[in-house]
């Protein structure tokens, strides 16, 4: 009977080893990838694209309220994004509005020509220094959860890796966005070859408040955002879809879907006084700001789009 209890506890140990090692394993795969997007985030400044945005407003039986779609042309002018709008309803603007958006564009492309040395460097180091929230949220990404290797998949011709995260206990945020994460659980996947996340989905597991507004995101709320290969280990932004219920005060209800596409990738020249594009580039997982946006609520969530001005 002792040899009987000697293995049971061999077996246990042996069980309880195999389970850490997977999460100290699927935590390390987890922070290579993040250190592999931070060189998309440095490449992403080299690229123009196409960004569509569809949104539609649902009511309380999840009919639709309102539909809309807009496609911007995301350009480099100058050293910093501008963000023209090109399409409404995927079809191409009136001609008095499109007349508007090219007037708009030629006045913003002729101010910066027209800026002293001091004047750019000035415009260039302000896009910069804004506040990185963002980046700092997704620097605690691997330290924030625990993490567990589910499988191994082929997708598009790559080898997968999946990885589920839920809420470390106790985990201490450092930033104010990275305290957003204890409401999330996730599921991440990771290509093999490049340690790149290519897929993540993320679901709101307990209601959030958020911003200086009573605003609250209810349990339930999800989120996926996909990257794409551009180039050789070069991934970007393909598709993002959010669907979130949440409560302005004690009053509006918001009901959102929305989906945002990105196309048409193109690299540019590197450009600027020391031959670099002075951006940067924020192409990563961001959940949620994009349909707070378009409801006109200003909330600093992360949002999966690369930053641009017009």
């Amino acid at each position: 009977m002792k040899i009987l209890g000697d293995l049971r506890l061999l077996l246990l140990c042996l069980a309880t080893t195999c389970a850490l090692f997977g999460q100290v394993a699927a935590r390390e795969i987890i922070r290579q990838a993040v250190a592999s997007d931070a060189r998309n985030w440095r490449i992403a400044r080299n690229y123009t694209f196409l960004q569509r945005v569809e949104l539609r407003r649902l009511d309380v039986q999840g009919g639709v309220k309102l539909s809309e779609v807009e496609t911007y042309d995301v350009t480099l002018q100058e050293g910093t994004p501008y963000r023209q709008l090109v399409q409404r309803d995927d079809r191409p603007l009136a001609a008095t509005e499109e007349k508007k958006e090219q007037a708009s564009l030629a006045r913003s492309i002729a101010a910066r020509r027209q800026e002293s040395a001091a004047e750019r460097a000035r415009r260039l180091s302000v896009y910069e220094s804004r506040p990185d929230w963002q980046r700092e949220a997704w620097h605690e990404l691997p330290d924030a959860f625990d993490f567990r290797l589910a499988g191994e998949v082929r997708l598009y011709g790559h080898s997968i890796f999946i990885i589920e995260a839920m809420p470390r206990p106790g985990y201490q945020a450092q930033s104010g966005t990275a305290r957003l994460f204890r409401s999330l659980k996730g599921r991440f996947w990771v290509d093999q070859q490049d340690r790149q996340i290519v897929r993540v989905e993320a679901e709101v597991i307990d209601t959030m408040s958020l911003g200086l507004f009573l605003v609250r995101v209810a349990k339930g709320s999800h989120a996926t955002l996909e990257w794409t290969s551009v180039k050789d280990g070069i991934w970007l932004p393909d598709r993002l879809q959010v669907f979130a219920s949440a409560r302005l005060g004690l009053v509006k209800a918001l009901r959102i879907e929305q989906t945002v596409h990105y196309s048409r990738y193109s690299s540019v020249a590197p450009a600027g006084p020391y031959g670099e594009l002075q951006l940067p580039g924020e192409a990563r997982l961001n959940i949620g700001a994009e349909w707070f946006r378009s409801t006109g609520i200003a909330v600093p969530l992360p949002a999966a789009r690369i930053p641009t001005q017009h």
